[in-house]
């Protein structure tokens, strides 16, 4: 399997589509699986993956008052997910209205590895980027160092 360098992404961000089985699960719950995930790639961080709400169990997600903003893509929406005895905080975010080079992941949910059981890539346990704000998905494919 080829290596990519997280020094070797682009900066502003670029989207780069993929047709890789994403999951995301917690729980023992099914919480997202895709085929239709975009990978956002920037200098110095591990991909970021973003779901279409379609392949997303929305029906567990309840939106926060959490906001940040990204000076490429703009504002970020949160979401907890909501499952019976459990909740977990900001698990996810999403772009409603983002900069214009950047609307095809309009309303895509990138969730956090790190607060949810399981993230996968082709089968592969990602690794979470070690940080409380980049949701980085790290596989056997990414080099760092990662920026955290």
């Amino acid at each position: 399997m080829a290596t990519e360098s997280v020094w070797d992404y682009p900066r502003p961000p670029r989207l780069e589509p993929t047709t890789r089985e994403v999951t995301v699960t917690h729980r023992d719950v099914s919480v997202a699986r895709t085929t239709g995930a975009f990978r956002v790639l920037e200098t110095s961080h591990p991909p970021a993956f973003y779901l279409p709400p379609a392949d997303v169990r929305t029906d567990l997600l309840v939106p926060t008052d959490h906001h940040t903003f990204c000076e490429f893509k703009g504002v970020a929406h949160y979401v907890d997910l909501v499952l019976p005895g459990a909740t977990v905080r900001n698990v996810a975010w999403y772009y409603a209205d983002p900069i214009e080079s950047y609307e095809e992941i309009s309303g895509y949910f990138a969730f956090y590895p790190g607060r949810v059981d399981e993230c996968t890539v082709a089968g592969e346990q990602v690794t979470p980027q070690a940080s409380d704000f980049y949701g980085g998905w790290i596989t056997s494919e990414i080099i760092g160092p990662f920026k955290s």
